[in-house]
C-alpha cells in the first residue's frame, strides 16, 4: 500500500495524506491554507483535536468557522491592502462586514438608498417572512438529501476500506475485481469530497440568510 500511485487517489486522501507527512516531519510552525478542504466530517473532527494539541505556531486560512472558532487565537483582518490584527470573534466580524456594508450603501445615489429602504421595510413584513422561509426550505431540503448521501457513500466506502486492510483481501480476489473494487472507493471518495464542499456552501448560503422572526 505505502508504493501505491497517488494520482487516482481522491481529493480527500491526498490531503489526508498531506496532513500525515506534515505532522511525520514535527515542524515548528504550520501554515495551512484551507486545511478542511477535501475532509470529511469525521478527518475534520480529528484535525481540529489535533490542532488544538500543537505546540508550535500555526497561521491558517478557513472559511471553516468550527475550525476558526475552536483553533484560533487571534485573528487578522485584510482589507484596504493592510492585514491587522482583529480585536474580537467572528461574531464582532459578521458585524463588521455589516457595518462596512452600510457605509458602503449610504455612499450609493438616492436611487440605491430608496431601494435598499424599501427592501427592509419588505424584511419586516409578513410577505417578506414568507419570501424568506421559501429561500431558505431549499436550502434546508438539499442538506438534509447530501447528508443521507454522505452516511450512505462513508459506509459504503468504509466497508471497501476494511476489505482493503484485510491481509486476506489479496489472496482472495484477482487483480480486475481489487481494480474494479479500488475505482469503486475512489469514486465514492470523490462523491463524498463533493457532496461535503456542497453541504459546506448550502450552510454558509443559508448562515446568509436572515433568520424568520
Amino acid at each position: 500500500m505505502a508504493t501505491r500511485a497517488i494520482e487516482p487517489f481522491s481529493g480527500g486522501e491526498k490531503s489526508r495524506l498531506a496532513l500525515a507527512l506534515l505532522i511525520r516531519t514535527k515542524p515548528n510552525l504550520l501554515l495551512l491554507d484551507e486545511p478542511t478542504n477535501h475532509l470529511d466530517l469525521e478527518m475534520r473532527e480529528a484535525l481540529t483535536f489535533a490542532l488544538q494539541d500543537y505546540e508550535g505556531g500555526m497561521v491558517f486560512v478557513s472559511h471553516d468557522r468550527h475550525l476558526l472558532r475552536t483553533c484560533a487565537d487571534e485573528l487578522l483582518l485584510v482589507a484596504d491592502g493592510k492585514a491587522v490584527e482583529f480585536d474580537g470573534d467572528l461574531d464582532d466580524y459578521a458585524a463588521w462586514l455589516a457595518s462596512q456594508r452600510n457605509a458602503e450603501r449610504t455612499a450609493e445615489p438616492e436611487q440605491a438608498a430608496e431601494k435598499t429602504e424599501r427592501l427592509q421595510n419588505r424584511a419586516d413584513s409578513k410577505a417578506s417572512r414568507q419570501a424568506l422561509l421559501a429561500q431558505r426550505r431549499p436550502l434546508i431540503k438539499e442538506i438534509e438529501q447530501l447528508e443521507k448521501k454522505i452516511a450512505k457513500w462513508s459506509e459504503e466506502k468504509a466497508a471497501l476500506d476494511a476489505q482493503f486492510a484485510d491481509p486476506n483481501y489479496y489472496v482472495t480476489v484477482d487483480r480486475q475485481k481489487s481494480e474494479e473494487m479500488h475505482r469503486q472507493a475512489g469514486l465514492l471518495g470523490e462523491q463524498i469530497d463533493e457532496a461535503e464542499m456542497r453541504w459546506l456552501e448550502l450552510h454558509e448560503a443559508l448562515e446568509a440568510l436572515p433568520t424568520p422572526d
